[in-house]
């Protein structure tokens, strides 16, 4: 489906007129939105991250009010032709990590030493934060939204990961009946799939800047690093649009190659 990216597993796209204008449109959607005292449950970790989950208004065709469709080299390289849900909008704020009064001491210290690495749709559940794979994604891209310096919380990401964890994920899943892949228990070859990426995969910090867009393997592991001294941004920090369309046919193509 995705186009590209090859062994790295990701490829970054310059900013363009199509996503410049995107950005614009969704920019003015994501200061509304963080105005929007419905929205304000999205504060997390001592008010320097806003999750946003499906926070901005876009139509399926990606659409802002007002605004453009969603368009542009990124988009094409993701092959979707399928409708778009309606984006997350992640805005980082300086000081991030902080850390929420519920939020234990080693959860805390994975964000801030680790980034808070992950795979989208790999869900802690229950007190015991059992993982499974709930929501396989096709791809995820994201877009950036406003001006910060580098060191603004960027996107990290481990090149190469996917492969790593593809291969954790099809053992752990081997024998699953299909259709109810969900139902393994993965949390032990999820972490040790993460700890064998951090010590055998490059870390790559990508800032993006308004209308840069990435594209990454819906098994690239990711996070954010934390806000370095010094780093740039205004008061409306680092704004991310991201979209993760469902995987057509599930667990099992999620697992399969390309």
């Amino acid at each position: 489906m995705v186009a590209g990216l090859g062994p790295a597993g990701w490829a970054r796209f310059a900013a363009e007129p199509a996503t410049l204008a995107w950005a614009a449109a969704a920019a003015a959607a994501a200061a509304q939105v963080l105005r929007d005292p419905a929205q304000a449950h999205w504060f997390r970790h001592g008010g320097t991250w806003f999750v946003g989950v499906d926070s901005l208004p876009n139509g399926a065709d990606g659409r802002l009010p007002g605004g453009p469709p969603l368009a542009g080299a990124a988009v094409t390289a993701s092959g979707w032709r399928g409708p778009w849900h309606r984006a997350q909008l992640s805005v980082v704020f300086p000081g991030y990590p902080g850390r929420d009064p519920q939020e234990s001491e080693a959860a805390h210290r994975f964000r801030r030493d680790r980034d808070a690495a992950h795979l989208d749709g790999i869900l802690a559940e229950g007190a015991a934060r059992r993982r499974h794979v709930r929501e396989p994604h096709a791809f995820v891209l994201g877009i950036g939204l406003t001006e910060a310096g580098p060191g603004a919380s960027p996107l990290v990401l481990w090149e190469g990961s996917h492969a790593v964890l593809r291969e954790a994920f099809a053992a752990a899943l081997r024998g699953a009946q299909p259709g109810r892949e969900a139902e393994v228990d993965v949390t032990e070859a999820y972490a040790a799939a993460r700890r064998r990426v951090f010590e055998t995969c490059r870390r790559i910090e990508v800032p993006l800047r308004p209308g840069e867009a990435v594209l990454l393997h819906r098994l690239l592991l990711h996070g954010t690093a934390p806000w370095a001294a010094g780093a740039a941004a205004g008061p409306e920090g680092r704004a991310t649009a991201w979209f993760r369309p469902p995987m057509p046919g599930g667990v099992a193509a999620w697992l399969a190659d390309g």
